[in-house]
């Protein structure tokens, strides 16, 4: 006989759970006490990272029901939430999901609704990288460096291979300059490439 279990996050623990599982009732879902699993994270934290959302993975068994309010409780985004429908149904698990008419997950209406969300996930995951690619490209054309300044100014990097070749060592030099022997090493090795010692 299959059971009934809800899944029900919140993301911060002055938040409850009250309002989803009265929905998930209201909708006509029997549920008992023991199964009603409920979880305060965020909602940034794929599934199965979840603990109560794991720990509910290996209560599940072939046949069972799995009710959430929405779809963003299954997972972080929309290509977490398909994974965990699709282990869930290799379970042999039914999940539905009350924001979508109820339906459930697994079935053929399903999986359909769910491929329409995974190419609206993709496409907004490459629209992210066209306009990421976009603002790299502006900076580089306005002859802006990217990434973190140098440790260094120019004339320090210069000082700093003129005392290297001098014999001092990189962690005195790094010491005088206030940064690490690492940033000292690689100006040593970009504009010396390894021609003063590291003692």
């Amino acid at each position: 006989m299959s059971r009934s279990f809800i899944y029900a996050r919140v993301s911060t623990a002055d938040q409850n759970t009250d309002n989803q599982v009265r929905e998930i009732e209201a909708a006509g879902f029997s549920v008992n006490q023991r199964r009603i699993v409920t979880e305060s994270i965020s909602g940034s934290i794929a599934a199965t990272e979840r603990p109560q959302f794991v720990r509910l993975l290996d209560r599940l068994e072939p046949g069972d029901v799995l009710i959430v309010t929405k779809l963003d409780r299954l997972g972080r985004n929309a290509m977490d939430v398909r994974a965990t429908v699709e282990r869930l149904a290799a379970d042999s698990v039914r999940v539905h999901c009350l924001a979508l008419g109820g339906v459930d997950l697994t079935s053929a209406a399903g999986k359909m609704t769910m491929s329409v969300l995974s190419a609206v996930a993709e496409f907004e995951r490459d629209l992210l990288i066209e306009r990421t690619q976009a603002g790299i490209a502006r900076v580089r054309a306005d002859g802006k460096a990217l990434g973190r300044p140098p440790a260094l100014t120019k004339v320090q990097q210069a000082e700093a291979m003129q005392r290297l070749a001098a014999g001092e060592s990189v962690a005195q030099v790094a010491r005088d300059y206030g940064t690490t022997r690492q940033s000292i090493m690689r100006v040593r090795d970009k504009l010396g490439r390894g021609s003063a010692g590291d003692s």
